[in-house]
């Protein structure tokens, strides 16, 4: 698959990753360079590190100063380079001969929820994860914990513009089914007969926006209690890649 690489510090600072699970997947992950780790002596010692990787001891207090809002980070903190730019087209090529369902986010922008989303990507065995570059959150600590080591297996295609992408998608041969509260057909209903499909999901809140709509063939919603309004942008991924893969 070809990458685009990135050059020089972003403007941000470089990533920092938190917690046993993030840092071991990017540590196992050949496409990540790791700058520096900073931890304590006994969850190093725990860890088979490359002998010419940048390490600082620190004690837990130091660790907790490093992290936002002192986050849970198990005695490990890690800079990190961003991982190098995936093309779409290149995803598609990679998935033409099989039906894995494309996951595509229009404007989720929590951290949490796009780190919860890349975890049941992977759980549920999606082709990639693509997003807008302007309107989706950066790779950062608080999106890789709780991505649980999913950021660093599941490909992320960043795009300019999504509407593009969807074409491009349906190009391919994707059927292309977005989730929303008010569609009349249920996602189990739109699913069928349906080889590959890509499954398009909005921000909380705003859900899918208009145009969004508009370039997919089909509008689907999920069957819940009339009791609740809606279903946490997170949870609502699970539950239609866990459709997807079992249609």
């Amino acid at each position: 698959m070809k990458r685009g690489h990135r050059t020089g510090k972003p403007k941000g600072g470089y990533p920092r990753l938190y917690g046993r699970h993030a840092v071991t997947a990017a540590l196992a992950n050949p496409e990540r360079v790791i700058r520096k780790i900073w931890g304590t002596r006994e969850t190093l010692g725990a860890l088979e590190l490359p002998p010419v990787l940048p390490i600082v001891y620190a004690d837990v207090a130091d660790l907790g100063r490093m992290v936002p809002n002192d986050a849970p980070h198990q005695g490990i903190v890690a800079e990190v380079e961003a991982l190098p730019d995936i093309w779409l087209g290149d995803v598609l090529e990679q998935g033409e001969d099989n039906t894995r369902p494309v996951l595509v986010l229009d404007q989720v922008t929590d951290p949490h929820n796009v780190g919860a989303i890349f975890r049941s990507a992977a759980a549920f065995d999606a082709l990639a994860i693509v997003t807008q570059d302007r309107h989706a959150p950066p790779e950062s600590g608080v999106l890789a914990r709780a991505a649980s080591g999913a950021l660093e297996i599941m490909p992320w295609v960043r795009v300019v513009n999504l509407a593009r992408a969807l074409d491009e998608i349906a190009e391919a041969g994707y059927w292309r089914i977005g989730l929303d509260g008010s569609a009349n057909e249920p996602l189990g209903k739109a699913l069928e007969g349906s080889a590959k499909v890509a499954l398009v999901l909005g921000a909380e809140g705003d859900g899918l926006r208009h145009n969004s709509m508009a370039h997919c063939d089909m509008l689907a919603k999920l069957p819940i209690s009339p009791r609740m309004e809606s279903l946490n942008v997170s949870n609502a991924a699970a539950i239609a890649l866990y459709a997807a893969m079992n249609r």
